[in-house]
């Protein structure tokens, strides 16, 4: 079973919450919106550390490094059956100079042709209720739970 693991990162403004969110980069996700932004996530490698791998995965699809208290967050499970562990971090990121590793894909596929495509095409904030629309709808939860989480400190 696939496992991912990636940072949920979060901003307070006056009362409102602002969730840091990414839209996976080529040509399946191009006219996809609502339900298809992620937290910043890859896969786990077999003995590999979760929030390591959270940290590379970040750093990869914008450029930045995540630092500072991580509050663990119950992992979900999406509807292709990867688990997606996560770690929440209050921080701010400007989302202006932003770049992400590309890969290699076949597309169209089984067409012998290969295009390098972004990881990640776009980033950026929304408040809570927008976030809560864009995200997969498994990570949903990962909002839910922190905003729980955040209400009793």
């Amino acid at each position: 079973m696939k496992t991912s693991s990636g940072i949920l990162l979060f901003k307070k403004e006056k009362d409102s919450l602002y969730y840091f969110l990414v839209h996976p980069g080529g040509p399946f996700w191009r006219n996809k919106d609502s339900g298809a932004w992620s937290i910043p996530k890859g896969q786990i490698l077999p003995d590999e550390d979760p929030l390591v791998r959270a940290l590379t995965e970040f750093k990869e699809e914008t450029g930045k490094a995540a630092e500072g208290q991580f509050i663990e967050l119950s992992p979900v499970r999406q509807k292709g059956g990867k688990t997606v562990y996560a770690w929440a971090l209050e921080g701010d990121i400007d989302t202006s100079d932003l770049y992400s590793n590309s890969f290699p894909l076949e597309w169209p596929p089984k067409s012998g042709k290969i295009i390098e495509i972004p990881e990640v095409d776009q980033w950026e904030w929304f408040a809570s209720e927008e976030a809560q629309k864009r995200i997969n709808p498994a990570q949903k939860d990962l909002i839910t739970e922190l905003e729980s989480i955040l209400k009793n400190y």
